[in-house]
């Protein structure tokens, strides 16, 4: 006779999106070190990983290796898709360079301006890992873009002008048609913006601000200042 022992629960995981990084690996860091990834977490980095700040190259390398850590989803955002653009096309490569590439250029390279206008210096590592990036990930209860998109349409038949480049501004589109809330980044401003059926977590790193994280499922926010140390959580109320 035999006595079967008690399944023990499994543990879930928690769900935590990460605002606009544009460039600031450092700062990346310090709130990963704050969250403390777990193997069962997923995280969803909202895009806008290169240009305005001085380690694009850090960026990606640490998103990279995050993902060995655990579950991690990135999504496109629009300077991203500049990149990725500036790579086929020369035309492209001058408006990239116009919004910021030329700092993402020198973080890979010292010689950037002689020799990495055609981002050469760029490991193929990264440049698969912006090729993955997806136009949006979808839950169960939340849809998580880059910038916005249209309440009236399925999200795998949304546009990329919608999902990467179109701002959420201070009217956001009316709840999506799925019924999920929707997280997305792009719009910048100095707080989380939450309207009950969208939450925009963009609070201006980049622009001398905060790189943000949040946890739909409990309203946990996490956040570190653009430069220094300085460590803010914020619980659900």
């Amino acid at each position: 006779m035999s006595i079967d022992e008690p399944t023990k629960p499994k543990k879930v995981g928690r769900t935590i999106a990460i605002g606009d990084i544009h460039g600031h690996a450092d700062a990346l860091r310090r709130l990963i070190d704050e969250i403390q990834p777990q193997m069962e977490d997923t995280f969803i980095p909202l895009g806008d990983y290169v240009n305005r700040g001085p380690d694009a190259c850090g960026v990606i390398q640490t998103l990279i290796e995050l993902g060995e850590q655990c579950r991690v989803f990135p999504i496109l955002g629009n300077h991203d898709e500049m990149m990725l653009d500036a790579r086929r096309d020369k035309y492209a490569l001058d408006r990239f360079l116009y919004d910021g590439g030329d700092q993402t250029l020198a973080s890979y390279t010292e010689d950037a301006w002689f020799h990495g206008s055609n981002l050469s210096f760029v490991p193929e590592e990264h440049w698969d890992f912006l090729n993955r990036c997806m136009p949006f990930y979808e839950t169960e209860q939340c849809i998580f873009t880059h910038a916005c998109y249209d309440p009236f349409v399925e999200m795998n038949k949304q546009t990329s002008r919608l999902l990467r480049w179109t701002p959420i501004d201070s009217h956001p589109p009316v709840p999506h048609c799925s019924g999920k809330l929707v997280v997305v980044g792009h719009t910048a401003a100095l707080a989380v913006r939450h309207w009950g059926h969208v939450i925009c977590i963009d609070t201006a790193c980049g622009f001398q601000g905060r790189l943000t994280a949040h946890e739909p499922a409990t309203g946990m926010t996490w956040w570190v200042h653009e430069s220094g140390s300085k460590f803010n959580l914020r619980a659900p109320s």
